[in-house]
């Protein structure tokens, strides 16, 4: 499994919901800041989005774009009128699809919540807002997913919630690929670092072997690195020192562990560690509290 499907398979997503925007003629909407990751997309139509501190985004059929720790925006096409509230202005518990008039623009959006510490792994490598244009060379892709599941919000067939859930973990990892495509990476933080030929590959290696010892000189030997080289571009890229981000990644493996009912020592020499005591110290560093502390949370 490569390293950014591992963390995938370890974060908590707290929820996902997919919703359908259909507006005709004038309009504008606030929506209110969100701790959350947000995808939105234009099916087809065209309208802007704007955050209020001079940055306003042009939005036309087909382009994405994501939110990340979703800050508050206008999404809209009237610049005369003062937005109304987004979510007092429908009846959002009862239905995914809010109406304003017609359909000559229709917008698609999910939103996704993550357990406090899994939120700061993604949120964190992620630019405020992200655009996608329709003329990305991947859009065609994401188009196609977007396609089916703007049908599956509309339609009544059995399993629907179902298979849109799916869709949008899909759409997720669609849109990320496309970002990376599009730009350098360097403003991704861990997830663009798995694009560099050799940042990626130690990431890799560490991922693919947690419990070893890896020290910096082992690490920058095997991506043909100097030391001091591959600690700088490591964290330039990725935010965070070679062992620092190996201790986060331990943990996180450690946590899931406890999750599904390991023992504490389990867990322990699952990532490594042969002294339940600096496991302790190491795990309350990065979550705040013990692993016995947490893994009696979780049973409870």
């Amino acid at each position: 499994m490569d390293p950014l499907s591992e963390v995938f398979s370890l974060l908590d997503i707290r929820a996902a919901r997919c919703t359908r925007f259909e507006a005709s003629g004038r309009w504008s909407y606030r929506f209110p800041a969100k701790p959350a990751f947000k995808f939105g997309a234009v099916i087809h139509g065209d309208c802007w989005i704007d955050f209020g501190d001079g940055q306003r985004h042009q939005l036309a059929a087909g382009d994405c774009f994501l939110l990340a720790n979703a800050p508050g925006y206008v999404l809209g096409n009237d610049d005369q009128s003062p937005p109304e509230d987004g979510i007092a202005a429908f009846d959002w518990g009862r239905s995914d699809v809010a109406r304003h008039g017609g359909d000559e623009t229709v917008v698609i959006a999910g939103a996704f919540s993550f357990e406090a510490s899994d939120a700061e792994l993604l949120l964190g490598s992620l630019p405020r807002f992200l655009l996608i244009p329709s003329h990305n060379s991947s859009a065609a892709v994401v188009r196609s997913t977007l396609a089916i599941l703007d049908h599956e919000i509309r339609g009544t067939q059995i399993g629907a919630a179902v298979l849109t859930d799916r869709l949008v973990d899909v759409l997720l990892v669609q849109v990320l690929r496309a970002a990376l495509n599009q730009d350098s990476g360097e403003s991704f933080g861990w997830i663009g670092a798995l694009t560099d030929a050799r940042i990626g590959k130690a990431i890799g290696l560490m991922h693919g072997d947690a419990a070893h010892p890896w020290s910096l000189d082992q690490l920058a030997q095997s991506v043909a690195m100097s030391r001091s080289a591959f600690a700088k571009r490591f964290r330039s890229l990725v935010g965070v020192a070679p062992l620092d981000y190996l201790l986060r990644w331990r943990m996180r493996l450690a946590r899931a562990a406890l999750r599904r009912g390991s023992t504490v020592a389990a867990a322990a020499a699952e990532v490594g560690y042969s002294s339940e005591s600096a496991f302790g110290h190491a795990f309350k560093r990065i979550y705040g509290e013990s692993p016995r502390r947490y893994w009696r949370r979780r049973e409870s």
